[in-house]
């Protein structure tokens, strides 16, 4: 599985890192990704997803269901 949050679709980001002669040497910048076991009210079951901490705030405020629509997740495959 790639390193992309599964609900918003978060992913790396290429940048450099900059020593202090200012040589620039290119790396990522990897999504802040979680495993985390979600509760599914409308499925009745727990759905395990990897996800980004900030999608994670967000699951709280709009909802698992809902943010799965916005992704076009089918939340039964999971």
């Amino acid at each position: 599985m790639s390193r992309r949050c599964q609900l918003t679709g978060k992913k790396a980001n290429n940048s450099f890192s900059v020593s202090h002669s200012h040589r620039r040497t290119k790396r990522l910048q990897h999504a802040n990704l979680q495993s985390k076991r979600v509760w599914w009210a409308e499925g009745k079951r727990w759905v395990r997803l990897k996800l980004s901490t900030k999608a994670i705030k967000t699951l709280e405020t709009k909802g698992l269901q809902a943010m799965a629509k916005e992704a076009g997740i089918n939340l039964n495959k999971f």
